[in-house]
């Protein structure tokens, strides 16, 4: 259901983060959710070469990328929601069928017949189906489902939580308590989905309220406060059920998750929309600027081929194995070289295929922004 099982071979683990981009490139972006975004995104690529279970306590990266992204839709939501509903689905669809072309496709050539459920790899309405051989690439796919059902939830959502904000955040914590303790979701895919949107559901409500302002009107002492609560909770609960889980990595553990991501995301906006972080000086470190430009113009794409190339990443390094200045010289072994390796993949995925991103924009399509 919402936790997902570890990959195979040595890209290791499951859940990830990523996010849509909204205006990415665009003039007057924000510098410091740019980069949350694209610490989020690093962080992703490094747990699933590593599989690290305290990485999601480090940084919970799907709970910063829901909650920019509720942001970012709520800024958009002053536009017709009929508009904006579309220029969402048309930013998100093309680069997922542009990578499902290749994935299905080789699932098709390694004998795998889907049944009508093919469906949901035109839209990603519930988990889009698959064969074991091909899991550990399309396993990502939870995310862009959960993303999509956000979107399309956003105009009720942002209404609702515009009659009483501060009451529906806080209540916003009450489905994933009602799915872990009162109701059991059915295993299947509509179970699946409900579980990740309840897990999420207050990172993205605290989006509509960090683009409202609610969120900086608050004092600080009940937000720091109900932040720390919310932090010892979801730790606690993580690892006083380690022993049920198998673990404490957060992604296996929906409700310690939620809570942990609550608090997390809750200082991290309230640290923008208290104190004006903007992070303005990025511009003056050239290099740097540059490339959390590049992640945020390609976070789809970076996010949708980084377990391909981590998985591909393997094979390559084997065949170095069979050059023995290569064998001397170079720390094949190491999970670091298949890091280095997996991103040098991953930049060229994104130089082959970013252009979809700009194309679903409805932009010049360009090599790197």
């Amino acid at each position: 259901m919402g936790a997902h099982s570890k990959g195979a071979g040595r890209a290791g683990a499951a859940r990830a983060v990523g996010t849509v981009r909204a205006e990415g490139g665009a003039p007057g972006r924000d510098r410091y959710f740019d980069t949350l975004r694209a610490l989020a995104l690093v962080r992703v690529v490094a747990y699933h070469a590593f599989g690290w279970p305290w990485a999601g306590l480090v940084l919970p990266s799907m709970g910063i990328m829901f909650g920019l992204a509720g942001t970012l839709m709520a800024r958009s939501l002053r536009r017709p929601a009929g508009a904006v509903l579309r220029s969402r689905l048309r930013r998100l669809l093309p680069p997922l069928w542009c990578w499902g072309l290749f994935v299905v496709g080789a699932m098709l050539v390694r004998g795998w017949m889907p049944g009508w459920q093919i469906v949901y790899w035109v839209v990603p309405l519930g988990d889009p189906p698959g064969s074991a051989w091909g899991e550990q690439a399309w396993e990502i796919l939870w995310y862009l489902r959960t993303y999509l059902w956000f979107v399309l939830l956003s105009p009720l959502l942002l209404r609702v939580f515009r009659l009483a904000p501060v009451p529906v955040l806080l209540l916003s914590l009450a489905p994933i308590a009602v799915l872990q303790f009162l109701w059991q979701p059915p295993d299947d895919r509509f179970g699946a989905g409900l579980l990740d949107l309840a897990t999420y559901l207050f990172c993205w409500v605290l989006g509509f309220a960090h683009r409202d302002g609610v969120l900086g009107r608050l004092k600080p002492v009940a937000v720091v406060a109900l932040s720390l609560a919310a932090l010892v909770c979801g730790a606690w609960y993580a690892f006083a059920h380690r022993a049920e889980y198998g673990t404490y990595d957060l992604d296996d553990i929906p409700f310690a998750q939620a809570f942990w991501s609550a608090g997390f995301v809750t200082l991290l906006m309230y640290s923008k929309a208290r104190l004006g972080i903007d992070f303005s000086g990025l511009v003056r470190l050239r290099r740097l600027d540059r490339l959390v430009t590049v992640f945020n113009a390609r976070a789809v794409t970076v996010y949708l081929w980084h377990e391909l190339a981590l998985v591909l990443a393997v094979p390559l390094i084997d065949r170095l194995w069979d050059v023995p200045a290569f064998a001397a010289h170079l720390p094949l072994e190491s999970q670091w070289f298949l890091l280095g390796v997996g991103w040098v993949l991953i930049a060229v995925f994104v130089l082959l295929f970013g252009w979809v991103e700009d194309v679903a924009a409805r932009k010049r399509p360009r090599l790197l922004p």
